[in-house]
């Protein structure tokens, strides 16, 4: 019953034979072959309009290069307080983008809230150079804590970026997850609402190790061939990235493993909502589950082969877990079967 991490999950078989039927013969170098040129016109039909990606190996470097492509001297990039590229990036994303720095904005249940957003902007007088200046917003669909911004949230977060000449980045790490619980387009979630540079996340939906940075408008990708060599995330043999995501778009495979994780933490949340023991933290949006339970329930739990991280309470939720208690994160994947789930529902019962 391993609920760690979908990153602890494998490759999906299909995305294993592509990375084999791939393996054979030549094939042009540095994103330049034939299969990198087909994968990059899927992105476009994917999301309606030409984009431009850059294949890297990590969302890591796809967050830190996102910050390094708006980077602006003295600049300051305003995210969620537990965004990823503030507390779990290790300072790649400040490093990468020549000094930048990071505020955290505070917001209930893993999402900024606007007006935070709002008065975090005008804390920075324009000609302020004691201060810095802005540079960007980041978002992270889903969040950190498995809940979701709305079409209409994220198209006011933009609407703000927009009054202050403010591009607005999501970090899409569970973007498929996300997709699938709003029910809408890849178009829709994005563009469409004002987003203008993604980090498409394939490694945790299936992929052995595919990221990509999407720009949405082709003139702002400039200079990222330049920013993606000088940070070490030009692959020669890019069409194993590039294999990678032939197969996890054949026949909307990507969507179906998304689908599959999600159902799978819905049915997880339903034996917690119906346990004695265990209480729901908050509702998942996609394939996260955060649980509350004692501190001698979580031992018993590990010693039952339950993996699972006790998770750091969000600083908006920190009062919904009592001294003698811990909050628990259980992520679903692909491969997460009915069968594991109820094991651990008999557990809890």
């Amino acid at each position: 019953m391993n609920f760690a991490s979908d990153n602890w999950a494998g490759a999906h078989p299909s995305i294993a034979e592509s990375l084999s039927r791939h393996a054979g013969g030549f094939a042009a170098a540095y994103g330049t072959s034939a299969l990198d040129k087909e994968v990059a016109q899927t992105f476009n039909a994917i999301f309606e309009r030409e984009v431009v990606v850059f294949f890297v190996g990590t969302g890591t470097a796809a967050n830190s290069l996102a910050q390094a492509a708006i980077a602006r001297p003295g600049g300051v990039t305003f995210a969620h307080r537990e965004a990823h590229l503030i507390e779990d990036e290790g300072g790649a994303p400040g490093f990468l983008a020549g000094g930048a720095r990071f505020q955290a904005i505070d917001g209930a249940v893993g999402l900024i809230e606007i007006d935070n957003l709002r008065q975090a902007i005008k804390g920075f007088a324009p000609g302020n150079v004691h201060a810095g200046q802005p540079m960007g917003v980041s978002i992270t669909q889903s969040s950190e804590i498995g809940t979701l911004y709305e079409l209409s949230d994220i198209a006011a977060i933009s609407a703000l970026c927009r009054e202050n000449g403010l591009p607005l980045h999501m970090d899409g790490a569970r973007f498929a997850n996300a997709l699938v619980s709003l029910g809408c387009t890849p178009a829709d979630m994005t563009w469409r609402q004002g987003v203008d540079i993604l980090s498409f996340g394939g490694t945790k939906n299936g992929c052995w190790c595919a990221e990509a940075l999407v720009f949405m408008d082709p003139a702002h990708a400039r200079e990222m061939p330049y920013i993606r060599k000088r940070s070490a995330q030009l692959f020669s043999k890019s069409r194993f990235l590039a294999a990678q995501f032939d197969a996890y778009f054949a026949g909307g495979l990507w969507l179906e493993l998304a689908s599959h994780a999600n159902a799978m933490a819905a049915r997880l949340a339903d034996h917690i909502k119906a346990s004695d023991k265990l209480r729901l933290a908050w509702q998942p949006g996609a394939n996260e589950v955060f649980a509350i339970m004692t501190k001698d329930d979580s031992r018993k739990l590990h010693e039952a082969s339950v993996v699972f991280y006790d998770w750091k309470p969000p600083y908006s939720e920190r009062n919904l877990v009592g001294e003698n208690e811990t909050l628990a994160r259980l992520v679903t994947s692909f491969a997460t079967t009915p069968e594991e789930i109820d094991r651990f529902g008999d557990l809890i019962v």
